[in-house]
C-alpha cells in the first residue's frame, strides 16, 4: 500500500515550515490534519460562529483537494477552548454535515494557536482502496 501526502511544505503563521502533511492518504482512508481557522497565515476574527465556519471550510478544501468530499467522512474530532462555545459549534457543524452525520468526538482543551476551535477528520472511499 502507497501512501500519498498533500499539503508537504506548507508554512504556517510567521512563515516557519510545518513539520507535517496536511493530509495523508493510505488504502482509500483518508486523515486530514487539524485545521484552524485561519487564513493566509492569521487567525480570522468572528468569535466562535466564524471561526467555526472558517476551520470547516479549511478542512472541506484539503478533502477536495484529495478528492473526497463531506460525504465521504466518517469521524470529525473537535477541540473547543470554551466548554461554553459546545451549542454555537454544533449549530455551525449541523449546517454543514446535515442529516447524515459522521462519528464525532469533542473536548476541551487548550489550543496551540490564539483560536476557539480546532477540526481534524478521516473519510473513507472504497474506490480508491
Amino acid at each position: 500500500m502507497t501512501i500519498k501526502r498533500y499539503g508537504t511544505g506548507e508554512k504556517g503563521a510567521g512563515g516557519q515550515p510545518l513539520p507535517f502533511a496536511r493530509a495523508a492518504e493510505a488504502g482509500g482512508w483518508l486523515y486530514v490534519s487539524g485545521q484552524v481557522p485561519m487564513e493566509k497565515g492569521e487567525i480570522v476574527d468572528g468569535g466562535i460562529v466564524g471561526q467555526s465556519r472558517k476551520a470547516i471550510e479549511n478542512l472541506i478544501a484539503i478533502l477536495k483537494e484529495a478528492g473526497y468530499s463531506l460525504e465521504d467522512v466518517v469521524r470529525v474530532g473537535v477541540w473547543l477552548d470554551d466548554p461554553r462555545d459546545f451549542w454555537s459549534f454544533n449549530g455551525v457543524y449541523a449546517e454543514y454535515f446535515g442529516e447524515n452525520p459522521p462519528a464525532r468526538a469533542c473536548v476541551q482543551s487548550r489550543m496551540m494557536v490564539d483560536c476557539k476551535v480546532e477540526v481534524d477528520c478521516v473519510a473513507y472511499r472504497a474506490d480508491r482502496a
